[in-house]
């Protein structure tokens, strides 16, 4: 199976980039799964950042405060946000805490 495209490629394809989650994100990921989120943030030219959970297995809520301060930065860098493939168990979890509108799909 090929892997997916990195930021720069899909870019240079005029696909809105990704970026990943882990397949784990806990409370003890939470920290560095953010900093290099935003890292990549950096990286992406275009005007919409979509965040990939399809590989997010194991979650609480700190993966929903990873999302938010994610969405956060992406704003303040003047770009759209946006969620694919969000768990069903982490998309009831955001309509819980109220904070699903935060997180579209995309």
């Amino acid at each position: 199976m090929k892997p997916p495209p990195r930021a720069e490629e899909a870019q240079a394809a005029g696909a809105t980039p990704s970026l990943a989650l882990p397949a784990t994100l806990t409370h003890r990921e939470a920290s560095a799964c953010l900093r290099a989120l935003e890292q990549k943030l950096d990286q992406v030219a275009a005007p919409q950042i979509v965040v990939d959970a399809s590989a997010l297995a194991a979650f609480d809520t700190s993966a929903l405060a990873v999302l938010l301060e994610c969405r956060r930065e992406a704003l303040a860098r003047g770009k759209s946000f946006a969620v694919k493939n969000l768990p069903a168990a982490l998309g009831g979890m955001s309509k819980l805490y109220g904070v699903d509108v935060l997180l579209p799909a995309a």
